[in-house]
């Protein structure tokens, strides 16, 4: 599964959260970091939830285009 990602810049970082997954952001000093962390974010996350038995939600929402 591929779940959308929304990252934001901020004054001195990037912050990412996934809408699919309420609860599961990171942070990073640089756009590559951020998107590293929340990967690493995003398994922590559903691993936590197949641990407690929480149903993994499907993605509900498309992307359609990248831009760096």
């Amino acid at each position: 599964m591929k779940y959308p990602v929304i990252i934001e810049r901020g004054e001195q970082n990037f912050s990412a959260y996934v809408p699919d997954l309420p609860g599961c952001v990171s942070t990073g000093a640089t756009l590559e970091e951020t998107q590293e962390n929340i990967r690493e974010a995003i398994e922590l996350h559903l691993e936590g939830m197949r641990e407690d038995r929480i149903p993994i939600p499907p993605p509900s929402s498309v992307t359609f285009a990248e831009v760096a």
